[in-house]
């Protein structure tokens, strides 16, 4: 596989960071110090929600906790599912209660899905406490990779929780943040009454072993490894060899025309320059957004090399962030800037930037990077 090579290039760079044994990053000695105070609560808690990412249900799970995760009361949580195609979430989930381990999807901005969930925590604390007081104090622990979403999931829970048991007094909230490793702390909040449960929001940890070049690869992508670490430009290459591996361009045909409008109206209409420039900065905007995708689709479905060959592929690639540039409204300022490496690694970067945050929002479609499932 052509893209073989651009993951081995970019896994090592992970890699060279995580033998560091200085390094400020890698299973640093907060996240040693966070590993030994989950395993010394996790035999204390009723329950234990190992959260992964649902783009990576395999890659993002917590195996360095090994046995410390008992399948009879730990829930594999997929969160983000919004962002994962749905139907192999549903693959994914069935092949984890296959293996005794009980699953769940769920997307932590979506209140109706956070409300369905605590009713389902509820019922299986309820089947817990049945040989126990009615008075039972319930305690559930969040584990996870940084950057999956377990301070935003404990924050729903706690919200939606609190209004539907009507208790009043100040919602308290954990740390959230794009950024991966923000949580420093473990942090209780309540989720229900009668029985009472609380959850404990716990730091994300990385394992202390080296993973493999693509593990290493899907946890930056999707995010729970800092960026600077393999470079925003590479990822962007990274997501964008997925990307013409997949069938979600070839939706995106209808875009094409409107990126043409768009381009003949902002061209014709010098009265609204000001406006245009504003916009500009704003890569979120839908025209934008829409130009985007029509852009892709026209990158790679005139394709006519091999994306199996590595020569090829990078081609692809290159063509794909040339004509990203026009899309996000990046130009370079004139001919001879073009020459000048600097200027163009500068809005290369700001492609990458823009791409990134595009594809880890699921403006660009939804993707499972762990596309195989164990047999």
């Amino acid at each position: 596989m052509a893209a073989r090579s651009i993951v081995q290039k970019l896994g090592n760079r992970v890699k060279e960071v995580a033998k560091n044994k200085s390094s400020s990053w890698w299973y640093t000695p907060h996240m040693a110090a966070a590993s030994r105070a989950i395993a010394e609560r996790i035999p204390l808690v009723d329950l234990v929600l190992e959260i992964r990412d649902a783009r990576v249900p395999l890659s993002s799970g917590c195996n360095h906790l090994g046995a410390l995760l008992s399948s009879s009361r730990r829930i594999i949580v997929l969160n983000k599912m919004d962002l994962a195609k749905q139907s192999n979430v549903k693959e994914w989930t069935t092949y984890f209660d296959q293996q005794n381990c009980v699953s769940f999807g769920v997307n932590a901005h979506n209140k109706d899905n956070i409300h369905e969930f605590l009713n389902f925590l509820q019922a299986r604390v309820r089947e817990l406490t049945k040989t126990t007081r009615s008075d039972h104090t319930c305690t559930i622990m969040l584990v996870g990779i940084p950057n999956v979403g377990k301070s935003a999931l404990a924050n729903s829970l706690h919200q939606v929780g609190r209004i539907s048991a009507a208790e009043k007094g100040k919602l308290k909230h954990a740390i959230v943040s794009p950024e991966p490793g923000e949580t420093r702390n473990i942090s209780s909040l309540k989720i229900a009454s009668h029985p009472n449960i609380y959850v404990l929001d716990t730091p994300g940890i990385l394992p202390p072993e080296i993973l493999t070049d693509e593990v290493c690869l899907k946890l930056a992508l999707t995010g729970a490894i800092n960026d600077y670490i393999v470079g925003k430009i590479e990822l962007a290459k990274y997501f964008l060899s997925v990307l013409n591996r997949s069938d979600e361009y070839k939706k995106w045909e209808k875009f094409t025309a409107i990126g043409n409008i768009n381009n003949e109206n902002e061209a014709s209409a010098s009265s609204h320059m000001e406006r245009s420039r504003r916009r500009q900065n704003d890569h979120t905007q839908d025209f934008i957004v829409n130009d985007v995708r029509g852009a892709l689709y026209n990158a790679v479905s005139s394709f006519n090399g091999d994306l199996e060959n590595e020569e090829d592929l990078l081609e692809l690639i290159e063509a794909e962030f040339s004509k990203l540039r026009n899309a996000f409204r990046i130009g370079l300022q004139s001919a001879a800037e073009e020459h000048d490496d600097d200027r163009r690694h500068s809005s290369s970067s700001k492609v990458a930037i823009k791409l990134l945050d595009l594809y880890r929002t699921g403006r660009l479609g939804h993707y499972i990077l762990d596309s195989s499932i164990p047999s």
